[in-house]
């Protein structure tokens, strides 16, 4: 059995995909990216599919499954590399790819990543009232 090569590109994790997806392949890939979340920490994962030319029904509840994985992990993920075709294909399939953000290239899918993560930082000061008055204001 083949084994998709998971690498590690500073806080993210890089998942190329270059051989077919059959089942046991996939699910090897989902518990191997599952253990290297945890291991390294990793704040997103990106899916790179420019090597697949066809994606049916299975690849895509793959691609979804991983991604909810990887939520639950505290990971962000964005699939990359999709053709017109794979694209057209998913929808003529009905597959969303819920909670799966896409973009053209592994550079952009970076972009996502890091806008996602600084964006749950840009919080608004914490205020509370103190007990004897005014407001206090946290950041």
């Amino acid at each position: 059995m083949e084994r998709v090569p998971v690498l590690k590109i500073g806080e993210i994790l890089l998942v190329s995909i270059q051989v077919d997806m059959e089942d046991q392949t996939a699910l090897q890939l989902q518990e191997d990216l599952a253990d290297r979340i945890v291991a390294t920490g990793a704040s997103g994962v990106i899916i790179d599919i420019t090597a697949l030319d066809i994606v049916d029904s299975f690849i895509g509840r793959m691609l979804s499954t991983i991604a909810s994985i990887s939520k639950v992990l505290d990971a962000d993920t964005v699939v990359v590399g999709m053709r017109p075709a794979v694209a057209i294909t998913l929808v003529e399939l009905g597959l969303s790819l819920n909670g799966i953000r896409t973009a053209l290239n592994v550079e952009r899918g970076m972009e996502l990543i890091a806008a996602a993560r600084s964006d749950e930082w840009d919080c608004e000061p914490y205020e509370e009232r103190a007990a004897d008055g005014p407001l206090a204001t946290f950041s």
